[in-house]
C-alpha cells in the first residue's frame, strides 16, 4: 500500500469518527498548549528581565540597603535592620572611587502631581543627580536634563514622563509649565521619551527632580541607592564593585570577618537569578505538561484499541483481499500519529492564544519562538507514534479468518 493511500485512509477513518477523536486530541492539546504558553511567555518575561537591566546598561554597579531580591520572610526583616545608604555614602564614593567612570544616587517615593485642575496619582517620584538621566539612559524627547548646579542648588526644576503630559498638562508645549509635586512647584524643562506599559503598569508615569530639591522636601531619613558606571562588563565591573565594597566597609567600620551591612549588585547578578527563577519555573511546567502529554497518549493508545476492536471485520475482509501485515500497521500508525499531531497543531495555536491574552491583559510581554513550536509538535507526534504501536500491531496480528468472523 502506497503511503499516500494509507494516510488518506487514516484521515478518512478520523473524520468518520469527528467526536470521539475531538474528545481524544484534548489531552495532547492541553499539554501542548501549556509548553507553548509557559515558553512564550517565560520567554517574554526574559526579554523583561533584560529590558530592565538594560535600563541601566550592562556596566552599572548598585550600592542599596536591601538586595533587588530576597526569599524569605526572616530575610527581609534582616536587611531591613541594616543601616540606611546615605546621601554622605554617595558623597564619600564621588570623592573615594578613583575607577567609577560616572556616579548618581536615587530615592523614590509615590505621589502626585497637579497643573490646575488636572491631576496624577500614584506617580512615581525620583529624586536624581543630575548624572542619572545618562547612568539610566534616559533619553529626553523634549527640552533638556539637569544641570550639576541645578542639582547641587536643589533648584525646582522637573523631567516628566508623558502620562504627566498627557493626563495633566493637555495641549500645547508642556516645557516650561509650572506643576505642583506633593505640593511643591516645579518647572518642567525636558519630557522623556515614551517607554509604554510593561505588566499592566505604565512606565510613563513619572517626575524626576533634582535629588538635593527631593531631600531638601522629604527628608534625609530613608535610604537611597548609589548607580556607579564602571565603564564596562567583566573584570571592570569586577574592580570597581570591590572598591565599592571597600568604601562601605571602611565608612561602617566592619570587622574583617564581619559580613556587608549593605548589597553591591551589578546587572549581571540580578539577570543571573531571574533567568535561574524562569528556568526554575519553566522545567517544572513543562515537566506537569509532560504528563499531560503521556496522559494524553495513553488515552489515544485505548482510543485506536476500541478502533481497533470495532474494525476487526473491516480488517479482514481487507487481508483476505491482499493487504499485508505492514499494511494494516501502516494504516493505523498513521492514524495515531495523525490524530496526535492535530492535537499538537491544534494545542501550538491554543498556547500562542492563551500568551497572547495574558500580554493584552496584562501586558505582560509574550515571546513565540520557532523553536519551541517545531519540538512540541515533535514531541506530540511521537507520542502519538509510540503509544499507537502496540494498537497497530495488535490489527497487524489479526488472523483473517477469525476477523472476517466477527460481528459487525
Amino acid at each position: 500500500m502506497l503511503f499516500t493511500e494509507a494516510f488518506k485512509l487514516a484521515l478518512q477513518s478520523l473524520w468518520a469518527n469527528r467526536m470521539r477523536t475531538i474528545l481524544t486530541l484534548l489531552g495532547m492539546v492541553i499539554g501542548v498548549a501549556s509548553v507553548i504558553t509557559v515558553v512564550t511567555l517565560t520567554n517574554g518575561a526574559r526579554q523583561f528581565v533584560t529590558t530592565k537591566i538594560s535600563i541601566y546598561g550592562a556596566g552599572v554597579v548598585t550600592v542599596s540597603k536591601m538586595p533587588k531580591t530576597f526569599m524569605t520572610t526572616e530575610e527581609y526583616l534582616s536587611f531591613q535592620k541594616r543601616r540606611d545608604v546615605t546621601f554622605d555614602d554617595y558623597r564619600a564614593v564621588v570623592s573615594d572611587c578613583k575607577d567609577c567612570v560616572s556616579i548618581g544616587a536615587s530615592r523614590t517615593s509615590t505621589g502626585k502631581v497637579v497643573y490646575g485642575t488636572n491631576s496624577t496619582t500614584d506617580t512615581e517620584i525620583r529624586g536624581w543627580t543630575w548624572t542619572m538621566p545618562a547612568i539610566s539612559n534616559l533619553n529626553i524627547d523634549m527640552g533638556r536634563s539637569f544641570t550639576a548646579v541645578e542639582d547641587e542648588h536643589a533648584k525646582h526644576v522637573a523631567i516628566i514622563g508623558y502620562d504627566i503630559v498627557d493626563n495633566a498638562l493637555g495641549g500645547g508645549d508642556p516645557l516650561g509649565k509650572e506643576i505642583r509635586v506633593d505640593g511643591e512647584s516645579y518647572t518642567v524643562i525636558g519630557v522623556g521619551e515614551r517607554q509604554g506599559k510593561m505588566l499592566g503598569e505604565s512606565m510613563d508615569n513619572w517626575v524626576s527632580i533634582p535629588l538635593n530639591a527631593y531631600l531638601h522636601s522629604y527628608g534625609f531619613d530613608e535610604s537611597m541607592s548609589i548607580y556607579v558606571d564602571a565603564g564596562g562588563g567583566g573584570e571592570k565591573m569586577d574592580v570597581v564593585s570591590g572598591e565599592l565594597r571597600t568604601i562601605m566597609r571602611a565608612r561602617r567600620h566592619l570587622a574583617p570577618n564581619a559580613a556587608d551591612s549593605f548589597t553591591v549588585d551589578t546587572s549581571a547578578t540580578m539577570g543571573n537569578l531571574l533567568s535561574k527563577i524562569l528556568n526554575s519555573f519553566g522545567a517544572v511546567v513543562v515537566a506537569i505538561a509532560g504528563v499531560s502529554l503521556v496522559i494524553g497518549g495513553i488515552v489515544i493508545m485505548n482510543i485506536m484499541l476500541v478502533s481497533v476492536t470495532e474494525r476487526t471485520r473491516e480488517i479482514g475482509i481487507r487481508k483476505a483481499l491482499g493487504a499485508r501485515r505492514n499494511d494494516i500497521l501502516l494504516q493505523f500508525l498513521i492514524e495515531s500519529a495523525a490524530m496526535s499531531l492535530l492535537g499538537g497543531v491544534l494545542g501550538v495555536l491554543v498556547g500562542i492564544g492563551a500568551a497572547k491574552v495574558v500580554t493584552l491583559l496584562i501586558a505582560f510581554p509574550s515571546v513565540v519562538e520557532l523553536w519551541s513550536v517545531l519540538i512540541s509538535l515533535f514531541l506530540s507526534t511521537s507520542v502519538g507514534l509510540f503509544f499507537g504501536v502496540y494498537p497497530a500491531l495488535k490489527a497487524a496480528q489479526l488472523d483473517p479468518i477469525v476477523a472476517l468472523r466477527s460481528e459487525l
